[in-house]
């Protein structure tokens, strides 16, 4: 049985600083980072002049770069080296594009059984009826696995990089909003009001569909990103937020990505070295077929749509 702590002590573990990031209480950047606004640099003539004297003082003293025998030697050395260099990379990629094959022949590599394979094969080895869906998100799910955390890491930068924590100014900024856009604004709220839902339905749609049809993870978080832009450029901040915030983006996206990767690992373990997999393929065609395709669509439309409205977000204003 394990022993109880005491708040103290619970407050300097990593899992009661993990629990504060991950609820957006804590910054781990805030206060740590140097936000001092840097002076612009004036030297006089004077200071200049003294600082090229003592450059030359320090070469002519120290390296002595005229006479030293070893610095003259290699920069000899390097100016034929350099050459030398740059026509043996000239040579390689001069024979490399001579060994590539002809344009339009039967074996070339685009021909290959590869292609063949996702083809005759897809559907039956994936459940997909979408060939396209069936080759992202079972045969290349680990490469999509990887551009959704670049898409994740990619969303952190921003944040970093452009978010504003002024406490004192956060009332003004939001009574300032019109600054950065129109609001209050009666026909835009009305066409929002009217094409939102719809919006967020087909975005929805084309998730769900996308092992059956044209459509998937990326085109429908696309479409349900471009909605919450279109309902925060109506409504702004104060009704966003009631539904969506930083704290709700890093929640979603954490949690897509864990399921992503450990729903594709065990996938990977099972289909891997002839072990037959447990996960059933379904009929294709229904909405529920296709084995984990479905519910990896899912998770990358999660990715997606948070990252376009965070994006738009922080290079709008700075902040949620």
């Amino acid at each position: 049985m394990s022993k109880r702590i005491s708040d103290e002590e619970y407050q300097k573990t990593l899992s009661f600083r993990f629990r504060q990031w991950l609820d957006g209480t804590r910054d781990p950047y805030l206060g740590n980072v140097e936000m001092k606004k840097q002076e612009t640099f004036r030297e006089s003539a004077q200071e200049k002049t003294e600082r090229e004297k003592e450059r030359r003082r320090l070469k002519e003293k120290v390296y002595d770069l005229e006479n030293n025998l070893e610095v003259r030697i290699f920069n000899r050395f390097y100016k034929v080296f350099s050459v030398l260099f740059c026509i043996f990379l000239v040579a390689m990629l001069l024979v490399a594009v001579s060994d590539l094959p002809l344009h339009g022949k039967a074996d070339n590599p685009v021909n290959n059984e590869v292609a063949e394979r996702y083809i005759e094969k897809g559907m039956q080895e994936t459940g997909a009826v979408n060939i396209v869906t069936g080759m992202i998100l079972d045969y290349r799910a680990f490469d999509t696995l990887g551009e959704s955390h670049v898409l994740f890491v990619a969303t952190c930068t921003v944040l970093i990089l452009l978010r504003s924590d002024r406490k004192g100014d956060k009332e003004e900024e939001e009574n300032n909003d019109r600054i950065h856009e129109p609001k209050n604004d009666i026909i835009l709220q009305t066409v929002a009001k009217i094409l939102v839902p719809p919006i967020f339905i087909f975005g929805i749609y084309i998730i769900l569909a996308g092992h059956l049809g044209p459509g998937g993870g990326f085109s429908g978080g696309a479409v349900i990103g471009a909605g919450l832009i279109l309902y925060l450029n109506a409504f702004g901040f104060a009704k966003t937020e009631k539904f969506f915030t930083a704290k709700t983006y890093r929640r979603m996206s954490f949690c897509a990505l864990a399921c992503y990767s450990i729903a594709k690992s065990y996938s990977f373990y099972t289909g891997a070295n002839h072990i037959e997999s447990v996960i059933p393929l379904g009929t294709p065609g229904a909405i529920l077929s296709s084995g984990l395709i479905l519910i990896l669509n899912i998770c990358v439309g999660i990715v997606v749509a948070g990252t376009m409205y965070t994006f738009y977000v922080m290079f709008r204003k700075g902040n949620y």
